[in-house]
Parts: structure tokens; C-alpha cells; sequence
């Protein structure tokens, strides 16, 4: 889990593309689940069986026309701390740069695997023209056009082929992972150190987590789980894009590792664009999620002011908003426990199974009483509804014509489904099938 790719390179050689052809079959899966924004700088990708995610560094500096060579050295610095595997691209047509040198030359000192991709092979002709970039001396060159495609599958073989296996050891799969999310200076540490205590002889690291993320075992309050720690968040980048850049990178390792995220939220700060991006986040991952409202304290509030924090937080994740809120005040201990408690409850639910009679019993009258709305004067008859094996909780709907089943009516039965059993703080998947 937590394996990360990073695409760098000097602008316009056509990493976006890369990006989007990499992603974009799993991309749409993600995106119907839920209407989730697609974020141009992080997604998914699967191939042959496995799934790494791959982050597009383009996304993260401002490429004004004068390219900044510091600019560029940034952006390859910061791959090259938090990816297992960095895709360097080229471009055919341009050849060597003094800009690609730049990078080549920072690649070739950081012993991280990287693969050199050469785009725009339109053309068998210009295969011809991709030998120059072996004087970067980084190894085989992979020749791709990544608006055709072709040449991709090669390249996602060597990616597959140097990305590290998950060593996890000692690791207890029934355990519930927790981990703490949230923008810089949210109060992550401290949250963290309040769980702990001074209790250290009760913290256990476990020998062989993977490289990225540190599981650490906690038996405590009565429940035992691990913590899920990334890498340390890097001090002396002080910049903001930086920062913004390694807490995005941080919080995808940190969610995919984790089975339940406590998303952090800074209530002197008020809810943040980075809020929404987090929770869109753990969201995508399929995660069950807990939001804490920090600093609570130093809120000035009336009898009111909770419940607008509340209403603000659901009408800024909404549609998802079956979501356990939480207000904190980490310093005076103030409901700590109760973060921890609401954790393992939605731990819980996300294992939740529904028997197949009882799904059909209370949800079939109801559906009968307002089908989905007819299209072009057809009629869905949904006939039978069942719970499948899935990570997070999927539910499938047998139907006449699934093709006609609209998002709306879809958020209308995950509310059905959310009406009847427990599923808050865990996203559900409905999925539509042919009876």
C-alpha cells in the first residue's frame, strides 16, 4: 500500500498527458462513485492486477514562462523524497535540454529507480532520435506517445517491476489503522502525543512496515490498533506550494494505509480548500472517516455555534455527509477518547455485512413506491438488491435497465441503505447490474 509515482520533467513535454492516459480508465470508475472532482494531480492507476498511485508534479509549481530552473529542481527534489519510482519525460521532438540536464543530473545523485520516458513517438521515424537521452545516463529509454497510448504498456511492466513490495510482517490484519489527516499545523502532533501519552512502554513500532508508512501498535483506553505515521513532513520547506505539495503526498500515504481517517480541521483557521481536498481524498480511497474540529477553545462561541460548524462541515462534503464531527480541544485532553471511540465505531461499520433477505425485506416496498423516474419512457425495475465481497461496503441492485439509473437516484438508495443500518463515517458504493 502507499506506493507512490511521481511524473517530472521541464514544462510542455507532455506530462499531463502521460498523467491523464495513465489514469484516465480508472479515473472515471472513481469519479461516477460519488462525483468527485477530478484532481489533475493525483490518481489512481491499475495495472496487471496492481495499484499504485502517481502524482503529476507539474500540477505543483507555477510554470510562468521564464521556466525558473529552481522551479524545476524543486518540483524534482520533492519527487524524489516522497516517490518509490519518478517518471522522468522527454520530449522526442525537442531532444536534450539544458533544463532536462538540470533534472537528469539531480535524478542521477538520488539512487531513486527512474525510468526515462520519451514522448511523442508519433512516429516509428522519430524512434531514431531517442537515442540521444542515454546520455543522461539513467539507464533504458522507453519510447511512448502518450496521446496515442502506444508505448505505455512497456513502461507500466518496468514501473510494476521496481516498485518495492509490501513487506508487512508483524501486522495484524484484524487491527483496526488509524491515521490522523490534515493540513500543516492542524494540530496533527499533538493529537498524536495525546493518544500516546507519556506511556511509551505501551507503543510498540512494528519490525518490516512498508518504508512509507509506519504502523505503530497501541493498546490503550481498552481498544488496541495501530496508528498509521508517514515519513516525517519535511521541516525546512518553509515555501507554501511545498508544503501543500508534501501534505497531499503525505495524507495519500497516510489514507491509503489506513483503515479509518481522523481528518483534522484547524477551527481558528475555519474549513480550507485543503479540507475539502483531503476529504475528497479519503473519499476516492473508499476510507471510513471521522472529522475532528480542533482548537475548539479558541472559538468564541454561543448556544449556536456548534451546530453551524456542524451544518458548514456537511454542506462543504456534501452529498457525503453521514459523517461523525467531533469537537476537540487536543491541549486540555477535551473529548480525546471520544475521537478514538467514534474511530473504532466507524472501523466497525465498514466491516458491516447486510443479509441478503433482510436488504431485500425492507428495501424492496420502498423502491416499489418510487422507482427510479422513467427515461425516454422506459421503466427501470430494480428486482433484487445484494451485498458483495468488497473492501468498503458495495451494495448491487439488479435491474431491467441499469444503464437508466441516475446518480441522483443512487444517492436516494445509499440514503435508504443509510436510513435502515449503520454505515456513518464509511463511504458506500451502489452499483446498477444487468438481472
Amino acid at each position: 500500500m502507499g506506493n507512490i509515482v511521481a511524473i517530472v520533467g521541464r514544462p510542455n513535454v507532455g506530462k499531463s498527458t502521460l498523467f491523464n492516459r495513465l489514469t484516465e480508465s480508472r479515473q472515471a470508475i472513481v469519479d461516477e462513485a460519488s462525483g468527485v472532482t477530478r484532481d489533475r494531480q493525483y490518481g489512481k492507476v491499475v495495472w496487471n492486477g496492481k495499484e499504485f498511485s502517481i502524482i503529476d508534479t507539474g500540477g505543483y509549481a507555477s510554470n510562468t514562462d521564464d521556466i525558473f530552473e529552481a522551479e524545476i529542481r524543486k518540483q524534482v527534489v520533492l519527487a524524489i523524497e516522497e516517490a518509490a519510482v519518478i517518471l522522468f519525460v522527454v520530449d522526442t521532438k525537442n531532444g536534450v535540454t539544458d533544463y532536462d540536464d538540470v533534472v537528469a543530473d539531480i535524478l542521477r545523485r538520488s539512487r531513486k529507480p527512474v525510468v526515462v520516458v520519451a514522448n511523442k513517438v508519433d512516429t516509428y521515424d522519430k524512434m531514431a532520435y531517442i537515442h540521444d537521452f542515454h546520455s543522461f545516463g539513467l539507464g533504458e529509454i522507453f519510447p511512448i506517445s502518450a496521446a496515442s497510448g502506444s508505448g505505455t504498456g512497456d513502461l507500466l511492466d518496468r514501473v510494476l517491476e521496481l516498485l518495492p513490495d509490501d513487506v508487512q510482517s508483524d501486522i495484524d490484519d484484524s487491527l483496526p489503522k488509524f491515521a490522523i489527516v490534515g493540513r500543516p499545523n492542524a494540530g496533527k502532533s499533538s493529537l498524536l502525543n495525546a493518544f500516546v501519552g507519556e506511556e511509551r512502554n505501551i507503543v510498540t513500532d512494528i519490525a518490516g512496515t512498508t518504508r512509507d508508512s509506519i504502523l505503530t501498535r497501541y493498546n490503550k483506553f481498552g481498544k488496541d490498533f495501530y496508528l498509521v505515521d508517514t515519513a516525517g513532513l519535511r521541516k525546512r520547506s518553509k515555501e507554501k506550494d511545498d508544503l501543500e505539495f508534501y501534505s497531499t503526498m503525505r495524507s495519500v500515504k497516510s489514507i491509503e494505509t489506513a483503515d479509518v481517517c481522523i481528518l483534522l480541521i484547524d477551527a481558528s483557521r475555519g474549513l480550507e480548500a485543503q479540507d475539502k481536498k483531503i476529504f475528497g481524498l479519503i473519499e476516492r480511497n473508499n476510507k471510513g472517516i471521522v472529522v475532528v474540529v480542533n482548537k475548539w477553545d479558541l472559538v468564541s462561541k454561543d448556544n449556536n455555534t456548534m451546530k453551524k460548524w456542524e451544518e458548514a462541515v456537511k454542506s462543504s462534503f456534501a452529498p457525503y455527509t453521514d459523517i461523525p464531527i467531533i469537537f476537540t480541544s487536543v491541549p486540555s485532553k477535551q473529548r480525546i477518547h471520544k475521537v478514538l471511540e467514534e474511530a473504532m465505531h466507524v472501523f466497525d461499520n465498514s466491516h458491516r455485512k447486510v443479509g441478503t433477505s433482510q436488504l431485500n425485506e425492507v428495501l424492496l416496498p420502498t423502491i416499489a413506491n418510487y422507482p427510479p423516474p422513467s427515461i425516454k419512457g422506459k421503466f427501470v425495475k430494480i428486482k433484487y438488491v445484494t451485498q458483495l465481497p468488497a473492501n468498503s461496503p458495495t451494495f448491487a441492485f439488479f435491474c431491467n435497465l441499469p444503464q437508466y439509473v441516475r446518480d441522483q437516484y443512487k444517492r436516494f438508495l445509499e440514503n435508504l441503505i443509510r436510513k435502515n443500518w449503520d454505515f456513518t463515517g464509511v463511504p458506500i458504493n451502489i452499483v446498477m447490474r444487468k438481472k
